[in-house]
């Protein structure tokens, strides 16, 4: 039977010092808990019932805390209402004994559990039949079930089965060989909860992250920096526990307070607080990375348009736009495999840097080759359009396009979608957009799921990519010198990015019957007749 709640009058939160359930005395502006006992991320932690799900967070956002309470009430309950056993692993004992000391007083509030803590020894079977005894501690429910605090982490992983939460998983000696243990838990209805702090960009649980952002690893993926709990109101509640008065620039203060005490350890501040992994800004791919994934014999073309080009007719621009591209382009059309599908990517630009549209064939092994690409330089807008107009007219069984449609670049991107529809995408490139698809583009450095031409301007474009406040994209400051003497922006680096976009999304596929093609209404056996071939006669 489950256990049956009590009145949220009943708790005492011992750590923070205060009634977490009582009916607060606060003005409501000031009410740490006026939108209930968990911020809102935490809400958003506990609400998200993926069976694999990780978090990257900030310091003291309360996570953890968040977690004991689901936790609680899942082995709480019956195993008809979802009911299961928790296993948590910390990476240290006392860990352990605080996230355990979470839930005897969630046991105590919610349910009638005496919420008694039990220390004992976990058997940990090892790979050699010898037997490890791991400290332990344990809160048992009504229900049967059953959570566990693990002071370190067993071998014999595989044997647990219920949901397994790995605390602090950047800090475990070989947090991959724990993740690859707990997988097998999947098989009888069992999760996976990762929460961490960062522990440097090349630590394991950063590498799941990139995995799981890429697509990769089937992980729900959270990030919760501090300034997030701190707008959420975990500075109102540390006002409640101490006892003083909340307002807007004492807690301006606070965080600054908090921010300051790093000094100048700025990277370890930001990987603290900010969830952006230490040793991150700098750049996202090396020179070999990129050279191991380029290929000869991949056609880069070049069209500059001198500065009085623009002062020529419609007629002469677009003469000379459609001579460039039936010379040059039509010969790489011919070449390309028309049962393959391709994708396009364009980066826009009208002065200074150049536009690059990037082709890009997806193989029949999932590789993503480019095929050939255009770099536009000083460019009137109309032939920046018919240009890639021709590029994509000729491209057999097209996926899609994806292109920049910043500022200008809304020009090219909004006369492509008109022209070729739902299947082009008009990207606005944000924070939001290099966070959510530069670690799938730079994964396929990782596994070679890539092709690009082997050409120096090229290389150099990739090798602009940086992490810029923990996301991947070229810096707005950087610019270099390409082979042709003019200056780069990394153009060709988002063309590729947005090329490869553009191949990840799901396709809009229709088929269609063609009608018989017609013959002239005089061509049939009807208009042979004498009568009807005069009055042929008179028509034509």
């Amino acid at each position: 039977m489950a256990e049956q709640p009590l009145s949220k009058s009943h708790v005492f939160d011992h750590q923070s010092g205060f009634d977490i359930w009582q009916a607060s005395t606060f003005p409501q502006e000031q009410d740490p808990l006026a939108e209930g006992v968990l911020m809102a991320h935490q809400r958003a932690w506990i609400e998200d019932k993926s069976p694999l799900k990780l978090v990257e967070k900030g310091r003291r956002t309360g996570i953890t805390f968040a977690e004991a309470l689901d936790d609680t009430l899942i082995a709480a309950a019956t195993r008809e209402a979802g009911g299961d056993n928790v296993f948590y692993i910390g990476d240290t004992k006392e860990k352990g004994r605080e996230f355990i000391g979470y839930v005897s007083n969630f046991a105590r509030a919610i349910t009638r559990n005496s919420g008694d803590v039990e220390e004992f020894l976990f058997s940990d079977q090892r790979g050699d039949g010898s037997t490890k005894y791991i400290s332990a501690y344990r809160v048992r429910f009504a229900s049967g079930f059953r959570i566990e605090a693990l002071s370190s982490r067993p071998e014999n992983i595989r044997g647990l089965q219920g949901i397994v939460v790995i605390d602090e998983a950047a800090f475990h000696q070989d947090v991959r060989s724990v993740l690859d243990a707990v997988n097998a838990l999947l098989i009888w209805g069992g999760k996976i909860r990762v929460i961490s702090t960062h522990n440097g960009v090349l630590n394991p649980f950063n590498e799941l992250i990139r995995e799981a952002r890429a697509g990769k690893v089937p992980f729900s993926v959270h990030c919760y920096p501090f300034g997030v709990a701190v707008k959420n109101g975990l500075f109102k509640r540390v006002c409640a526990m101490k006892g003083e008065v909340w307002s807007l620039a004492s807690e301006q203060q606070w965080e600054e307070q908090i921010r300051a005490s790093y000094g100048v350890r700025l990277a370890a501040m930001r990987q603290e607080l900010d969830a952006i992994p230490a040793d991150q800004e700098g750049a996202a791919l090396t020179r070999l990375q990129i050279e191991n994934c380029c290929a000869p014999d991949i056609a880069v073309l070049r069209f500059a348009c001198v500065d009085n080009f623009k002062n020529q007719s419609d007629y002469q621009r677009s003469q000379a736009a459609f001579n460039w591209c039936e010379g040059r382009l039509k010969p790489l059309h011919i070449e390309l495999d028309r049962r393959r599908q391709h994708v396009f990517g364009v980066d826009f630009a009208r002065s200074g840097d150049t536009t690059s549209i990037v082709v890009m064939e997806i193989g029949q092994d999932l590789v993503r080759r480019v095929r050939f690409m255009v770099e536009l330089r000083n460019t009137p807008f109309d032939q920046q359009r018919e240009i890639l107009f021709y590029v994509v007219n000729g491209l057999p069984r097209l996926l899609g396009g994806a292109l920049d449609a910043r500022g200008n670049g809304a020009y090219l991107a909004e006369k492509a979608a008109q022209r070729y529809g739902a299947c082009v995408r008009e990207v606005q490139l944000s924070q939001s957009w290099y966070g959510k698809e530069m670690p799938a583009y730079l994964e396929a450095f990782g596994d070679g799921s890539i092709v690009l031409p082997r050409d120096s301007d090229i290389v150099a474009d990739h090798q602009a990519l940086a992490y810029v406040n923990g996301i991947v994209k070229i810096p707005d400051n950087h610019r270099f010198k390409g082979s042709d003497g003019f200056m780069r922006h990394g153009d060709s680096a988002i063309a590729c990015a947005l090329a490869y976009f553009a191949s990840r999304q799901t396709p809009e596929i229709y088929d269609y019957t063609p009608v018989r093609e017609a013959y002239r209404f005089d061509e049939s056996s009807l208009f042979s007749t004498p009568f009807f071939s005069t009055m042929r006669s008179k028509i034509y």
